[in-house]
């Protein structure tokens, strides 16, 4: 298993585990993250499973796709760790990843 921890925007943590291949979005929405709002089901069109990746674990991840760089665009509150959690794959490497979620979806 994999440990992810989510931070809302009012600070409250809460950390909940996945498997190997599992996309964030799919931990999240498993797991209760209701800021993770998913609304296309993980084909990258919507931009409402967004999250901000703590800087210690950007360079584990590979780089966003040109689609997903698009949708970014679309985002409320883009920061340079914004990513789309749709599109980020877990692997063993990154257990005990930290995530923090945006006050409000697009």
């Amino acid at each position: 298993m994999i440990e992810v921890t989510f931070i809302s925007a009012d600070g409250t943590e809460r950390k909940v585990s996945g498997n190997p291949g599992d996309t964030l979005m799919q931990v999240a929405t498993d797991n209760g993250i209701d800021e993770i709002i998913a609304e296309c089901g993980g084909a990258c069109i919507c931009a409402t499973c967004h999250c901000y990746v703590a800087d210690e674990w950007s360079d584990k991840l590979t780089e966003a796709g040109p689609i997903e760089q698009s949708m970014l665009e679309m985002v409320l509150e883009p920061k340079p760790n914004s990513r789309l959690s749709c599109q980020i794959d877990l692997d063993e490497s990154l257990d005990g990843l930290v995530v923090t979620l945006p006050e409000e979806q697009a």
